[in-house]
């Protein structure tokens, strides 16, 4: 059973993710949850600025599908935008359509992403377009097309898993896009299964950004990927205005400000509020060696309870299928 599987699974467990939400930070999760409310990720970015760190803020919400949710969810993110103008500071918003929406009605949340990106157009925020999993993946797509139509404020997300990235990130080139590798459990129709696949592509795409793309963000901890980045820049005389660094808050803290210090371009996704769960489980997924870079600072015995919990469910599930 590969560990992968367990994080995705637990990522996706309801129950699990409303037991978190119930004890809150509580459980230590403010190591890699940049606060609960405005007033606490707004402190948080004015930290990281002052370090030389720019940021991009993600309002977390998991299973959206009522309406009064996904219009609380777009409040929410209308107010981080009004506060990120109005305090002066240097960040920009990342968002999810499904937190929007999309699962429920596509012109729905078409409604509420433009009233999202008029917005921030107004004060020049940029708005990124996180993506998902594959069913989401060209609806999401289709309301950033319409977007792009009016504004120009807009990027999204290239995952590498998929076999069809390398297309997309062609077609995209015009847009300031963020390349991850992917943190989604997907078919092997759609996507490639194997580490060193994935790494391969992974790498194609950074480079193929770097050298016909408007901007890149290289959204990655490992310090392999990112000295290689190093030597292709200078190799290719990329200007260090064209591309960014990005690592999640309160992973690798050290490698952040060493970044930032030598002039390169650095950018902390600042996740907030009180559905962190299945965000944190899809990092562990992402990368299991996270898990040693935050769990002693992270873990506390009601963790490990859920997380038991979680892992005996997916067994069971396992089991079952048998």
């Amino acid at each position: 059973m590969a560990l992968k599987d367990v994080f995705l699974y637990l990522s996706e467990n309801q129950l699990l993710n409303g037991a978190a939400q119930k004890y809150g930070l509580r459980l230590g999760a403010q190591s890699v949850v940049a606060g609960t409310n405005i007033d606490e990720v707004m402190d948080s970015i004015k930290q990281l600025n002052r370090q030389g760190i720019s940021c991009t803020v993600d309002n977390l919400g998991e299973f959206v599908f009522e309406k009064e949710d996904a219009l609380a969810a777009k409040e929410q993110i209308l107010q981080v935008i009004e506060r990120i103008h109005t305090e002066g500071v240097d960040a920009h918003i990342s968002l999810k359509p499904s937190q929007l929406g999309q699962d429920i009605d596509e012109e729905f949340c078409y409604d509420n992403l433009h009233e999202i990106v008029k917005a921030a157009a107004q004060y020049d925020i940029f708005v990124n377009f996180d993506m998902e999993n594959y069913a989401r993946l060209h609806s999401s797509f289709t309301l950033m097309e319409r977007l792009l139509a009016e504004y120009d404020n807009v990027g999204t997300v290239i995952q590498a898993y998929f076999f069809e990235s390398i297309d997309n990130i062609e077609k995209y080139k015009d847009l300031r896009l963020r390349i991850v590798k992917g943190a989604y459990k997907e078919s092997a129709d759609v996507a490639y299964q194997s580490k060193e696949d994935i790494d391969q592509n992974y790498m194609k795409l950074i480079e193929y950004h770097l050298l016909h793309g408007k901007f890149t963000s290289i959204a990655t901890h490992d310090h392999r990927v990112i000295a290689h980045v190093k030597q292709f820049v200078e190799k290719n005389n990329i200007s260090k205005e064209k591309f960014e660094f990005q690592m999640l808050y309160g992973f690798r803290k050290d490698m952040q400000l060493q970044l930032a210090s030598e002039g390169y371009k650095f950018c902390t996704y600042l996740p907030f509020g009180n559905d962190w769960y299945g965000y944190f489980m899809r990092r562990l997924a992402e990368r299991p060696q996270n898990v040693a870079l935050v769990t002693n600072q992270l873990f506390t015995k009601k963790t490990n309870t859920l997380l038991a919990v979680g892992v005996g469910a997916f067994i069971l599930g396992r089991l079952s299928k048998k």
